[in-house]
């Protein structure tokens, strides 16, 4: 059984600034989850441990990084 939302060690990154519009994580041995900091009463996302380390990987590779748009003049 997993643990409630409300009892999960819920984490926020430092870079997020205050914090209003960012998501949290809560990491534990079985799920990562991942919540809006703007509607923790909604569903969150769970991901498996080896989910969250490919995704994290793509992170550092660059792999989710935004795309800047050419400049049009």
């Amino acid at each position: 059984m997993q643990p409630e939302a409300s009892d999960l060690p819920w984490r926020t990154s430092s870079f997020s600034g205050n914090g209003a519009s960012c998501v949290e994580v809560a990491i534990t041995e079985a799920v990562i989850k991942v919540r809006d900091t703007k509607d923790r009463a909604a569903a969150t996302l769970t991901f498996r441990p080896d989910e969250w380390e490919a995704f994290l990987a793509g992170v550092r590779h660059g792999e989710f990084d935004l795309v800047k748009s050419p400049d049009p003049c």
